[in-house]
């Protein structure tokens, strides 16, 4: 029998994804459909895959910063509930009132602003000037004294907290700032070993020009190398900030009153003036919810940068 118009195509030949199809008997849509029949289905499973685990990677990451801040607009009787309530039960948005006004949190903020940017100047200031002093200037034992910078970042911080603690409580530092962000204005050898980095990947054609045109090394630093390592600058300024605002250990040696706290010394000592025997976990996840907001904020509005400045590489055209 002779098969005509659009009969033809009825009983055209599958193909093998179509024979597949057509044995599970499942209608597909028609994108489905293509995409099984040119085989893209095979570049679509990795990335359906590795959105999955990064998912799953997310949730897991963001379980306790959604849990500290579900638990700080909880109301008392509801911070020990079982099953967890993971959305509270009347939202109580005066706990953030009750936390802020508890402890003078004011001072606080004002105390680790202070540490957090004389931290932040004092490493990328320092660390900029001898990174550049080990990738542009020859001198005798350059690569000795360099290798002895990295070498400090082998020792953990235990080992010399101690001989530390007996230095500044010779200079009489004890219960000041002072041993807080000092010892940063002598460089921070990670920063300074990414720097050194930065810089070698910038041509030192670019610095014989400018010494023919009569620049001097201040003049190169800060006319040539500097617009090239602006990423990298802003990258390790929002990590001196986050490593500076969250610090805990340093002020907990060196502070010992009560006015010169930072916050997170404030967290730690943290007690209800209302109530000493009321449960007070709500309290201190609604004063941890704000003591974080800044170094989140910081991170989003820059983030473009800090990005960008750990995965540079060389110059962009």
């Amino acid at each position: 029998m002779t098969v005509r118009g659009k009969d033809r195509q009825a009983v055209t030949p599958l193909a093998p994804g179509d024979q597949t199809l057509a044995a599970t008997a499942v209608p597909l849509p028609s994108g489905l459909r293509r995409a099984w029949q040119t085989g893209k289905w095979r570049r679509w499973v990795p990335v359906v895959a590795t959105h999955a685990v990064l998912l799953v990677g997310a949730v897991f990451i963001l379980a306790p910063a959604l849990w500290m801040l579900s638990t700080s607009l909880k109301d008392v009787s509801h911070l020990f509930d079982y099953p967890p309530q993971w959305i509270p039960d009347p939202v109580r948005w005066d706990n953030y009132v009750k936390a802020l006004t508890a402890l003078p949190f004011g001072r606080y903020f004002l105390n680790t602003a202070f540490v957090t940017i004389m931290s932040t100047v004092g490493s990328i200031g320092s660390s900029l000037l001898i990174a550049y002093g080990f990738a542009r200037l020859r001198f005798p034992g350059r690569e000795f004294l360099f290798y002895t910078v990295l070498a400090t970042m082998m020792l953990p911080g235990q080992v010399t907290m101690v001989p530390t603690f007996i230095l500044f409580r010779s200079l009489h530092w004890v219960d000041t700032y002072l041993p807080l962000f000092v010892p940063l204005y002598f460089g921070r050898p990670f920063f300074i070993f990414l720097l050194r980095q930065f810089f070698l990947t910038v041509p030192k054609d670019l610095d014989e020009a400018a010494r023919i045109d009569g620049c001097n090394s201040f003049q190169i630093l800060s006319r040539i190398l500097l617009p090239q390592i602006k990423p990298a600058l802003a990258a390790l300024a929002i990590f001196s900030f986050m490593w500076s605002w969250d610090d805990f250990m340093n002020p907990l040696i060196y502070i010992n009153s009560s006015d010169k706290w930072t916050l997170a010394l404030a967290l730690n000592g943290f007690q209800s003036p209302l109530d000493p025997g009321m449960p007070v976990l709500h309290l201190v996840m609604a004063a941890s919810v704000v003591v974080a907001l800044p170094a989140i904020i910081i991170f989003f509005l820059a983030q473009r940068f800090f990005i960008e400045g750990v995965v540079i590489s060389g110059i962009k055209g």
